[in-house]
């Protein structure tokens, strides 16, 4: 399959998302928090890398604070470069946030650099064979491809059960999920 497939899948998966209604997304979001397996994989010590929702993505900051009670140091994308890679930054409660393109948000340049353990990861669609259909700039599997390279890394998709299709693309670059987590449960890859 070509890009333009992983296109058609990417605006039909995110139309479905974009027509959820908004008391299902609170209720999705509260599930999400709920059903992370902390037992499974355990987060105390470790630094997880969120992300603030842009557009109709689900909201995980209720699974990010269930992480944080839970021992995570919480980090988020940044966006030094607006052309340059993603970084991850120390994410502390209170701190300003600034605007990092995209139409997010993240810690300023005065946080702390982290690379972190586990990446919790927006996705437009995936597949039940881990692979994920990002928006197009390929930020996550080269964020992934330059930790990984360090040490592997626990890369979970953050989805509502909507955004998943038949079967996603793969290219030599892209990097599969560990995990998926949705609103309708918790899958491993």
């Amino acid at each position: 399959m070509t890009q333009p497939a992983k296109a058609a899948l990417r605006e039909a998966a995110l139309a479905r998302r974009d027509a959820l209604d908004p008391a299902s997304r609170i209720e999705a979001a509260l599930t999400l928090a709920d059903t992370f397996p902390l037992d499974a994989i355990p987060v105390a010590g470790r630094v997880v890398s969120g992300f603030l929702p842009i557009r109709s993505e689900i909201d995980i900051r209720p699974l990010m604070d269930r992480l944080r009670r839970a021992g995570a140091r919480l980090a988020l994308p940044a966006f030094p470069d607006r052309k340059g890679p993603m970084i991850f930054r120390d994410l502390v409660r209170g701190a300003e946030l600034v605007p990092m393109g995209f139409g997010t948000y993240g810690p300023g340049p005065e946080a702390a650099e982290v690379q972190p353990d586990i990446l919790l990861t927006p996705l437009a669609a995936f597949d039940a064979r881990g692979n994920r259909i990002g928006y197009g700039k390929g930020h996550y599997d080269q964020a992934l491809a330059r930790l990984d390279a360090l040490a592997r890394r626990i890369a979970f998709g953050v989805a509502f059960a909507c955004q998943e299709v038949d079967a996603v693309p793969h290219e030599p670059h892209d990097r599969r999920l560990d995990f998926v987590l949705t609103d309708t449960g918790f899958r491993t890859f």
